[in-house]
């Protein structure tokens, strides 16, 4: 069953709304978690449900995607038989770059013809969940479905942009809508979907013969009276990362110990790329509670209920509650932060002081000085 799926990780025409975070980086590599990027979780997923063919369909300010997986060593997919295939855009004049990601999967459809599994695991980046797809192709064989789409039910409004579902008793997608939409549903579309092979092949060549490129909107949603879509109801933790009131929650709720247990221990560990850093150093008189701090930080000041990346500095006299500061980020002297989102290698300068709230943090965009 393991050996029997390859994955997909489609980037193409993420659908997000972060505005500074994602100014040069794609979505997929925005940092989340003290140490991880989004990416990590879908990876590790599809690594630790035994998927050892892994394709990533990149599309924009992709450096950083590059830099952060490299080989693939630090998902064990740096084998030459398999392994992990990042894949540049097709585009040869401008209007390519527009095309949807069928268009995409057609110019790169040797991948899939040399590849010997039999079924395809496409899946977006910005989905923060920890899933077994050996148990999504388990039910989607058992009930001879043409595809299956992981959904989560969740009754209150999430942060994030998704798709809501609508579903019969069976299990069976009868309507699928966009999150503007109309559509009455407490079932959201995780944006992972199963199928076999030659299926997804059929729907590419026929839908851009049609002149349909999208493969959700024109190939899935048009299709829904023809194929058999049914669900998958995911039953652990879910985060739609794709605007910047869902980032600042879906962190946030990883100070929950029953939380972060999940995510990161349930069904398999999330890997990432490996930094060799020195343990986080607390000088005397510094305090910091209901947090976490990832290794190479230097804590002088007070730290409640945030989230630090590697090597961030906290000065002497400074105060940080509830907020996110990514690599290499310093808050000088007696500087105030509170509700505030600092990208990489922002410096607060000393006495500074910054508020947002929960629901609007402040943001400051990379390498900034304030």
């Amino acid at each position: 069953m393991k050996h029997l799926m390859m994955g997909v990780i489609n980037l193409i025409h993420e659908q997000e709304e972060m505005g500074p975070l994602t100014a040069g980086r794609c979505l997929a590599t925005v940092p989340f978690g003290s140490r991880y990027r989004l990416i990590d979780f879908v990876l590790s997923s599809m690594v630790n449900s035994g998927i050892s063919n892994v394709a990533v369909f990149a599309h924009t300010k992709y450096r950083s995607l590059m830099d952060h997986l490299g080989s693939g060593s630090n998902w064990d997919l740096h084998h030459k038989q398999s392994g992990l295939f990042v894949l540049p855009p097709a585009i040869e004049n401008q209007t390519d770059f527009g095309r949807g990601d069928l268009y995409h999967f057609y110019r790169h459809r040797d991948y899939f013809t040399r590849t010997p599994q039999d079924y395809v695991v496409i899946a977006r980046s910005h989905m923060v969940c920890n899933i077994d797809f050996t148990r999504v192709l388990e039910q989607h064989r058992e009930r001879g479905s043409d595809i299956t789409v992981v959904c989560k039910r969740e009754p209150g409004p999430l942060p994030g942009l998704c798709r809501k579902v609508k579903l019969d008793e069976a299990g069976r997608v009868l309507d699928m809508q966009d999150h503007f939409g109309r559509l009455e549903s407490d079932v959201v579309s995780m944006e992972m979907y199963v199928l076999h092979k030659e299926l997804l092949l059929n729907l590419v060549d026929t839908s851009l013969a049609q002149g349909r490129d999208h493969f959700v909107g024109h190939a899935v949603m048009s299709r829904l009276g023809e194929l058999n879509v049914h669900a998958y109801m995911h039953d652990g933790v879910l985060g739609v990362v794709n605007t910047i009131p869902a980032y600042y929650r879906h962190n946030m709720e990883l100070l929950q110990p029953e939380v972060w247990n999940e995510l990161f221990q349930r069904p398999g560990p999330v890997y990432t790329k490996v930094k060799d850093e020195p343990p986080a150093r607390y000088h005397r008189g510094s305090e910091v509670a209901h947090s976490l701090i990832a290794n190479g930080c230097e804590i002088e000041g007070t730290v409640y209920g945030s989230i630090l990346f590697r090597g961030v500095k906290i000065r002497e006299g400074a105060v940080i509650s509830n907020c996110i500061i990514m690599q290499n980020g310093i808050v000088g002297a007696s500087g105030s932060l509170e509700n505030c989102i600092l990208d990489k290698e922002v410096s607060i300068r000393p006495f500074q002081g910054l508020k947002g709230s929960a629901g609007t943090p402040f943001v400051a965009g990379k390498r900034n000085v304030i």
